[in-house]
């Protein structure tokens, strides 16, 4: 009797060796294919919205895809030298916000009462640690008061002028209100003002600014920067500030950025949605980000977003006629791109 005892005991340490062998060899195979594709990579988005080439001349296509290119030339450089996923979404969203074509930061649209009022978001995928903040007036480059609010308090999410308040601890560059306004946001607001349209009429472009990137250790992160919707009232919020709807980054799925009616992605939880599929249920970055834009739509919201994922690949997906976007990564791949076909 002992001796079957032993047997069947040695039995089950040989079975446990050789599960415990094949656990490895399938880790190792997950590894290699994380490792198969680009070493790193980066995508951004400007934005999506009602944009076609009968509406846009090529001057000013070549306008938007110059600047969506500076911006995708920052993350890049960032990745490109051995940097953190974390530093070229940041650096890429800087860009977008100082540049008035984009509705972010400078150039951002005004509220009801003709202010302009900024959301931001960051998260790393390394530890899903996150940062937001919303309703600022006086941030210059809002993206860097998220990272603040991530790297340098117990919080998640600060708000209006207690976001300032910290932001002026962390010396964080403020400027004068002024700085943001431009004309062609003033115009719009009139515009809706006058026609008393509703508040995804005007233009029906969804002006958010995001990138996404996977650095060299396999890395995601996240970011997205808005002024939010022309004529928006009450303290609205939008759905780019928020972990899980605009923004989410984590290691083990993938770094999404949203852009749109932003009621529609709070409701579909969309980037936490996408990561989810992709985790959960083995999707690909394409197909999980065109399932989840499919139920955005069957709701009856618009919008696009951009996925990277930790094998370096990226993808976009829209049901808008445009989305402003780019990506590149350390194969040589280089896209600027506006219109849905191209």
């Amino acid at each position: 009797m002992l001796a079957r005892l032993v047997l069947f005991c040695s039995a089950l340490l040989l079975v446990g060796v050789s599960q415990t062998s094949s656990a490895q060899e399938v880790n190792m195979a997950d590894q290699d294919n994380v490792r198969s594709g680009p070493s790193w990579s980066i995508a951004i988005h400007g934005g999506a919205g009602s944009m076609s080439p009968e509406k846009m001349d090529e001057t000013v296509q070549a306008e938007y895809k110059a600047a969506l290119q500076t911006a995708l030339d920052a993350g890049t450089k960032v990745l490109a030298d051995g940097g953190e996923a974390l530093d070229a979404v940041q650096a890429a969203i800087i860009v977008l916000e100082n540049d008035p074509h984009f509705n972010a930061g400078r150039g951002a649209v005004f509220t009801y009462k003709g202010v302009n009022e900024h959301d931001a978001a960051i998260m790393d995928g390394r530890d899903r640690s996150a940062g937001a903040s919303t309703g600022t007036t006086q941030v210059k480059n809002p993206i860097l008061l998220a990272r603040s609010v991530m790297d340098d308090s117990p919080h998640v999410f600060l708000s209006r002028e207690g976001a300032e308040v910290f932001a002026r601890e962390q010396n964080i560059e403020m400027v004068d209100p002024d700085w943001f306004a431009t004309p062609e946001r003033w115009r719009q607001l009139e515009e809706l003002k006058a026609k008393k349209l509703g508040w995804f009429d005007v233009d029906l472009k969804y002006g958010t600014v995001g990138a996404v990137a996977v650095d060299s250790n396999g890395n995601v992160a996240a970011g997205t920067s808005t002024g939010g919707l022309t004529g928006k009232r009450w303290g609205r919020i939008g759905d780019s500030p928020m972990i899980g709807a605009g923004t989410y980054a984590d290691n083990r799925a993938c770094a999404v950025s949203a852009t749109g009616a932003g009621e529609f992605f709070i409701r579909a939880g969309v980037a936490h949605e996408i990561c989810a599929r992709m985790r959960m249920i083995g999707e690909s970055a394409e197909v999980a980000a065109k399932a989840v834009i499919a139920e955005v739509g069957a709701l009856g919201g618009d919008g696009g977003v951009i996925v990277a994922a930790p094998d370096g690949t990226t993808a976009f997906a829209m049901n808008t006629p445009g989305m402003y976007r780019g990506r590149a990564d350390s194969n040589g791949l280089n896209e600027i791109a506006i219109f849905e076909d191209e």
